[in-house]
């Protein structure tokens, strides 16, 4: 078993990153919101869940022991695979994922890609209780966190495909106008974003 790792950043490809420890590389996948702050070159500490299935083993790194504490409960709940509880830490803060449980506003889950709204539910009836003692925020700040965290990825991915930031965000900025009060997760707001902003040859302040 793998529990931690230290070492330099080889390469980072979307969510995963490889660390080179001992003149070996490994290939570890990480939260979005992780990979986008690290760099080639630094040294990282990761601590990490090491999951085996018959044909494929994985690494699964966190900054903190929270965040793989938080990992190894999300998957606990039926339905919910190593993939989805990564795609949660990467839209959700840990406070996020607790005050969502404890105010049982499952929207929060269903604003992450790949989760459904019978998973989103299952999720926060399975963890109830496993939060005692969190101070709750109101819904309101648990859905706005979590939108904005979602927007964010969103930009991300439009930058990453050429287009200017303030283009971007102007784009999923109309978008989110135009759903309405519509829950969208990430890849519909992507989706309704590129619609909105068009073909590759109408981009404006192409990079």
């Amino acid at each position: 078993m793998i529990a931690s790792l230290r070492g330099q950043v080889l390469s980072r490809t979307g969510g995963d990153v490889v660390l080179e420890v001992g003149n070996i590389g490994y290939l570890v996948a990480v939260p979005d919101r992780l990979a986008a702050s690290v760099q080639v070159g630094e040294s990282l500490m990761l601590h990490t869940a090491m999951v085996v299935r018959d044909d494929h083993v994985a690494l699964f790194g966190f900054d903190s022991p929270e965040e793989l504490n938080i990992f190894d409960l999300l998957r606990s709940v039926s339905g919910v695979g190593p993939k989805s509880a990564l795609a949660i830490l990467g839209h959700l803060s840990i406070d996020d994922i607790s005050d969502a449980v404890v105010s049982e506003n499952d929207g929060a889950f269903r604003m992450v890609s790949g989760i459904g709204p019978k998973t989103a539910k299952l999720i926060v009836l399975s963890l109830q209780g496993a939060f005692e003692g969190h101070v709750r925020r109101s819904p309101k700040a648990t859905r706005t966190s979590a939108e904005e965290a979602i927007q964010h990825s969103v930009v991300e991915a439009l930058t990453g495909l050429g287009w200017q930031e303030k283009v971007a965000k102007d784009g999923v900025h109309q978008a989110l106008e135009e759903a309405g009060a519509e829950t969208v997760d990430a890849a519909q707001l992507l989706r309704a974003t590129l619609t909105i902003l068009g073909p590759q040859a109408n981009r404006e302040g192409r990079a």
